[in-house]
């Protein structure tokens, strides 16, 4: 029996767990609740306090556990963003009420009503992020909750109504492509998490997604070497990251076939890189480990730090680094290969640039704490050093403008502070 909330003018319900949760729930001795359910039984014991395993983003729909197990592209463990202090979630009233507060609730068009009418939407897909990230759906902390309900389940929910609206565009009978929807944010400011948290979304709903991330059309590692040769002495290009060190025939290449698997049976492996290869300086993977993604897709989530930056004038430039110029010039190239291919935009917005240093130096921490190689401070400091010119320079353009080519109604930009949590506007 779905779960049904009357108008926030009249009491509310006082029930203490949606209806699908009574139905999954038996109460055992020791007074635990433990699911009976097929789909959840699997998970931790409530009282796990373990809130997620370390991965990366999602190539395909194939077996989550399997991938968050064997993914070694990852940036730092996801569940860095799921701070550890308890705080019982107590009924579906609060729980309500907690959603309404969010700072995207007004943004996306939500009020209390529409939030009660889809409440059951709300509340599955919150059941769905917390089995991803083995979280107990009854005891979350504060800031679980609003990191998936504030941030994850709106977004998800923006995201279909982009995907309803792409494809009342077709005919009957059409071969309808996959909608692209670009997913631009600064390194460390979390992305990465909700891309991965956004593909499962669609798993579970019967979607076909695919992730693509702007990371794996970098340069062969010789060719990287080349641009360093041709570019003596400029830090901006001496490795993989900024305009220039991407290969965007390839990426024009993937999209290009990604956007033509409308059928059942129609596959393509997109490409990836290794970033481990040559101690760190990266190489592109063996394309027999490339996955294979097979159709009909849906919805493409296409990442990337930079993903539509494009070119200021050349005294803005100048002024920032002088470095930067050949960069600026590159950029011109990466509409056609990049951002032309995308139709609906997520722009991850951040008060300040530094703000990537701190992240980037938590992760590594993180890193070496649990025993894995990481950068020193010092190599973090040096890391981040060859990005910021860039964020100086486009990200303003960006926050403005938005892309080149995109529409208003099909961008939606998230504030985040310096937790990587949604705030209001300011």
């Amino acid at each position: 029996m779905a779960v049904i909330l009357p108008r926030p003018a009249k009491p509310l319900v006082t029930s203490p767990l949606p209806s699908f949760y009574h139905r999954n729930l038996n109460h055992n001795v020791s007074g635990t609740f433990r699911s009976l359910h097929p789909i959840t039984s699997h998970l931790p014991p409530l009282n796990s306090s373990k809130s997620g395993d370390g991965c990366s983003w999602m190539q395909d729909n194939s077996t989550y556990k399997d991938i968050i197990a064997n993914n070694k592209r990852n940036h730092g463990p996801l569940h860095a963003v799921f701070p550890p202090t308890p705080a019982q979630v107590s009924s579906v009233k609060d729980l309500y009420e907690f959603i309404c507060e969010g700072p995207l609730i007004e943004k996306l068009g939500f009020t209390p009503e529409t939030v009660a009418d889809t409440i059951d939407e709300w509340l599955q897909g919150g059941f769905h992020v917390c089995k991803l990230f083995k979280l107990n759906e009854l005891y979350l902390t504060t800031p679980q909750k609003a990191r998936i309900y504030h941030y994850y389940i709106p977004v998800y929910l923006w995201c279909e109504k982009q995907i309803a609206d792409h494809r009342s565009t077709f005919k009957d009978g059409d071969d309808i492509p996959p909608l692209v929807i670009g997913f631009s944010a600064p390194q460390g400011c979390g992305k990465t998490t909700l891309v991965f948290a956004l593909d499962y979304l669609f798993h579970t709903s019967g979607r076909k997604s695919a992730t693509i991330s702007i990371d794996d059309f970098y340069l062969t590692h010789d060719d990287q070497v080349k641009l360093r040769e041709k570019h003596p002495g400029n830090a901006l290009l001496e490795f993989r990251g900024n305009a220039g060190s991407h290969d965007l025939s390839l990426s024009v290449e993937t999209l290009t076939a990604v956007q033509k698997l409308t059928k059942e049976g129609l596959k393509m492996k997109p490409p990836r890189y290794e970033k481990s290869a040559y101690n760190g300086r990266g190489d592109r993977a063996d394309p027999s480990t490339w996955p294979e993604v097979e159709g009909p897709l849906t919805v493409v989530l296409f990442e990337g730090w930079m993903l539509g930056f494009k070119p200021v004038p050349a005294e803005v430039v100048k002024a920032i680094d002088p470095q930067l110029e050949i960069v600026n010039k590159n950029l011109e190239a990466y509409y056609d290969a990049w951002d032309k291919f995308v139709k609906a935009w997520i722009i991850i917005k951040i008060k300040d640039p530094s703000c990537v240093y701190q992240w980037r130096l938590q992760a590594e921490i993180q890193m070496r704490e649990a025993g894995n190689p990481g950068m020193s401070d010092e190599e973090v400091m040096d890391f981040v050093s060859r990005y910021l010119p860039a964020y100086n320079a486009y990200l303003p353009t960006l926050y403005t403008e938005g892309p080149k080519g995109s529409d208003s109604d099909r961008t939606l930009i998230v504030d985040i502070d310096e937790q990587r949590n949604p705030i209001l506007a300011g």
